[in-house]
């Protein structure tokens, strides 16, 4: 069955394309103008994943975000902007997206990545195995690093007794890190294993990303838990 994108986009002409390029591509497309469509259209048919422009006019993609995920749903997000500030992107993992995509985009940048949250919300199958018979991985209960204790059944995780509020991405970066504590993780192989696509030594997103897991887990007169390797990636240790 074929996945459903929600794309709400306020420039007639990138709806339009991206509209037809994602058809082509396989899934099937409820495009929208603008943010209160897009949440009426989110609370009456479900999708797999949502693709949102962030300026729009009235309810913008920030807003649409803050809503869903005040309202508990976990829907994917991917957000589409013209904003390239470090801050402007910040503004949008805290409203809750998972994703962005700077405009211009290449078409193929926006597939990518959106078949890299799907993958992360899709159940693991066997080829070849009953619908009925396959199998799912068994999660364990508690991973604990450098003071860091995340419970991945729950999507759950705490610095010491401090609950943190991860958007998705954020989670399974940090218990990326946390399961290799003391290892330096280059960026193709944080790419590769978060987002499924290395996007390449120009792109800010894995920094980003970083910068605001920092901010989360940072406390006053605590040691910072992620650390920068200069030319090489980041590790989680407690100095």
């Amino acid at each position: 069955m074929s996945q459903t994108v929600l794309l709400a986009e306020d420039d007639r002409a990138i709806r339009n394309a991206l509209e037809r390029a994602l058809t082509l591509e396989g899934y099937q497309v409820m495009a929208v103008a603008d943010g209160v469509e897009a949440l009426a259209q989110a609370h009456r048919n479900r999708p797999d994943v949502l693709v949102l422009d962030v300026m729009m006019p009235g309810i913008d993609g920030l807003q649409v975000c803050r809503v869903l995920r005040a309202e508990g749903d976990r829907t994917p997000i991917l957000m589409l902007t013209a904003l390239v500030e470090t801050a402007d992107r910040i503004a949008g993992l805290d409203a809750g997206a998972d994703d962005y995509v700077v405009k211009p985009f290449d078409v193929e940048e926006v597939f990518a990545r959106l078949r890299a949250l799907l993958r992360r919300t899709s159940p693991v199958s066997v080829v070849g195995a009953p619908a009925a018979e396959t199998p799912r991985p068994v999660p364990e209960r508690f991973i604990e690093a450098a003071g860091i204790r995340m419970d991945p059944q729950a999507r759950r995780a705490w610095r010491g007794a401090r609950e943190l509020e991860l958007t998705r991405t954020e989670f399974e970066l940090l218990e990326l890190l946390v399961r290799n504590a003391g290892i330096v993780l280059d960026h193709s192989t944080i790419y590769d294993r978060i987002w499924g696509y290395d996007f390449g030594p120009g792109s800010k997103n894995l920094a980003v990303y970083v910068g605001y897991l920092r901010r989360k887990l940072d406390e006053p007169d605590a040691p910072q838990l992620i650390h920068t390797v200069r030319g090489v990636g980041y590790v989680l240790r407690e100095d």
